[in-house]
């Protein structure tokens, strides 16, 4: 068997879906950072890493989306004094703590993405929650 052939899927699972770098992907599979580089231009990885990153992102801008029509109709409720349905609010508190989770994801998708504007994305959307909730975080 070729390092290859014991190698090559995890060490493209590594650089695809765990966003790793190629020497820290040699350095855990001991193998060449030479090697790595190789078996990434032979895979296309960087096409993979790329679509891998858009679908993740996708899920989130939809997930934000949701969130935000949802938080409005709440608030569209407070404001008129009307009674909010618990399944709503039983909703939106659970989609809140995965906002948080996908915020990090942004961070590392923004940080890999070069046309990435700050001020916009995930941050924006969880001040926005924190404001309606009064949260107030550290």
């Amino acid at each position: 068997m070729t390092k290859e052939t014991v190698y090559g899927p995890e060490a493209e699972r590594l650089y695809v879906y765990e966003q790793c770098g190629l020497a820290e992907i040699a350095s855990r599979l001991n193998v060449a950072e030479r090697t790595v580089r190789n078996w990434k231009e032979r895979g296309d990885w960087d096409a993979k890493r790329k679509a891998y990153m858009s679908s993740r992102k996708a899920f989130h801008e939809e997930l934000y989306e949701f969130s935000r029509e949802l938080m409005a109709g709440i608030r569209e409720d407070l404001q008129a004094k009307r009674e909010v349905s618990p399944g709503r609010l039983y909703a939106f508190t659970k989609i809140l703590p995965n906002i948080f989770k996908a915020k990090e994801y942004e961070d590392v998708s923004r940080a890999n993405d070069k046309d990435a504007k700050p001020g916009d994305g995930a941050a924006d959307t969880v001040g926005l929650i924190e404001d309606i909730l009064g949260i107030k975080r550290g």
